[in-house]
């Protein structure tokens, strides 16, 4: 694992100034393919394309889901990702809900261990490298950015989960479903009722829409 350690070394946000690039899922199946093979084989270039991919973005989740050891929970979901990785089966999309769903249990787990919620880190743009906005996204972004997740914080946990994960995560109410164990329908329903809950906070003149 001496390869999968150095890529766990490397920053967890762009170097500032550099424009984020999407490395697997910007890339075609036969492209992720071969990074997924590289990795599965302990190729130390695959692993740094995979950390690259996804740790700004995990690091992002559990920040803005109250982590006060964000990077050392994002070191912990990779080197639990890297030792499953020769078992995995799937493409790019089945890999971010992995990724996810590790670390989703990494982050209930800090927060059981604690006697009290964490207080959640403002976000940035920065450290949340998605390229292509969701259509929650969109829509937060009447709100401003910081501000956005700054609400987010006062949903009920289960709504902001689901939030977090579709904003930050970018994933599908699917992979959500995957990842917090509930059923699509109900993530969607989720989802729609903090979208209403957003609503009401917004001043006269924005809106936000589902």
């Amino acid at each position: 694992m001496g390869d999968a350690a150095e890529a766990l070394a490397l920053p967890t946000a762009p170097e500032t100034g550099m424009r984020h690039r999407a490395t697997t899922a910007g890339m075609g199946s036969e492209a992720f393919d071969a990074v997924l093979a590289a990795a599965q084989a302990g190729s130390g270039w695959a692993f740094r394309t995979i950390w690259q991919e996804y740790a700004p973005a995990v690091a992002a989740f559990a920040r803005a889901r109250g982590s006060r050891e964000a990077d050392d929970l994002t070191s912990d979901v990779f080197l639990a990702l890297f030792e499953q990785l020769p078992d995995f089966v799937g493409g790019e999309p089945e890999l971010r809900s992995f990724v996810f769903s590790i670390a989703y249990r990494r982050l209930v787990d800090e927060l059981r261990r604690r006697t009290r919620r964490g207080e959640a880190r403002p976000w940035s743009a920065e450290e949340d490298v998605r390229e292509s906005p969701s259509a929650e996204d969109a829509a937060l972004e009447r709100l401003g950015e910081a501000s956005a997740v700054q609400l987010l914080d006062d949903l009920p946990e289960d709504q902001r989960n689901v939030m977090v994960l579709r904003i930050l995560g970018d994933l599908t109410i699917e992979q959500i479903a995957e990842v917090v164990g509930k059923r699509a329908g109900a993530v969607k329903a989720l989802q729609h009722r903090a979208l209403q809950s957003l609503r009401k906070k917004v001043s006269p003149g924005r809106t936000l829409s589902d």
